[in-house]
């Protein structure tokens, strides 16, 4: 996600590199010294932060000389970030689940490059402008298409705790059966309490994700079964990695796209093109 925003803000300027590509899970993703490589080769590392990038925070603290490193979500006011209880204190680092907030990101790779390459800083802007009126076009996108749920049926239950600025911001009670990082496995009581739920509350479709094992999630769907009601799983979304490059998901755009358009429809029924990708 933050690849695709430099791609679009630093245009031919700019030679990108994203190190973490379609289903690789942040949370877990480890650099290899091919990666180490590269980062030290770079003149800038923008990278996320709010501890999502973990085990590679000591390799960029690390970083001297003439690497500049920058975290995006550095752009995004901490009153406007969420703070789960779960997460111990921390903030929740999936703020591009809000396109509002990811905007913000925007901003700050259009600032840095502006700053690090003066004499371009006019079509850094421009690009800029042009993509925040398409990722604007995409909040409204979203909006609408969350309005096609009526309110008691917008409840996302997920394999992982990704979601909750997507709930926030587009009316959404989100539940994930793992917490905020994939770093650590649900067990039976966590698969019952989620079953439960779900059987409780009729939800007709729950989500695996394209960067987290489906395994624990199908656990959940055989234990809601055994409960007499009968969930489906209503497709895969993107949450932590984009989709392949050369396809829609695998822009931002396409992925948001792709990930309201497979919820509406599972949620309320219908067909959908880009709902059609199997767990």
């Amino acid at each position: 996600m933050i690849t695709d925003i430099v791609k679009n803000v630093g245009g031919e300027r700019v030679e990108v590199t994203g190190l973490m590509g379609p289903g690789v899970d942040p949370h877990l993703y480890k650099a290899s010294a091919g990666d180490v490589h590269r980062l030290t080769s770079a003149q800038i590392i923008f990278f996320n932060g709010l501890h999502l990038e973990s085990k590679m925070g000591d390799i960029l603290a690390k970083m001297t000389g003439n690497t500049k490193t920058v975290a995006v979500t550095d752009a995004v006011d901490r009153n406007l970030l969420l703070t789960p209880p779960e997460f111990e204190g921390q903030y929740d680092p999936h703020v591009w689940f809000d396109v509002t907030l990811w905007m913000r990101a925007v901003g700050k790779v259009r600032d840095t490059l502006s700053e690090y390459d003066s004499d371009n800083t006019l079509m850094y802007w421009s690009n800029a402008e042009r993509y925040l009126a398409k990722l604007a076009e995409l909040h409204e996108y979203v909006k609408a298409q969350s309005a096609r749920v009526p309110s008691e049926q917008r409840v996302l239950v997920t394999a992982h705790d990704a979601f909750n600025y997507f709930g926030k911001a587009y009316g959404f009670e989100v539940r994930g059966l793992l917490g905020i990082s994939t770093a650590t496995e649900a067990g039976i009581a966590d698969v019952q309490e989620l079953a439960t739920f779900i059987a409780e509350k009729r939800i007709p479709a729950i989500f695996v994700e394209s960067s987290v094992s489906p395994r624990s999630l199908k656990a959940v769907q055989a234990a809601v079964n055994s409960k007499g009601f009968n969930v489906e799983i209503g497709g895969q979304l993107y949450s932590d990695a984009m989709g392949n490059d050369g396809t829609p998901e695998g822009t931002y755009i396409g992925m948001v796209r792709h990930n309201i358009d497979t919820i509406v429809t599972a949620l309320i029924g219908g067909t959908s093109a880009s709902s059609m990708v199997g767990p």
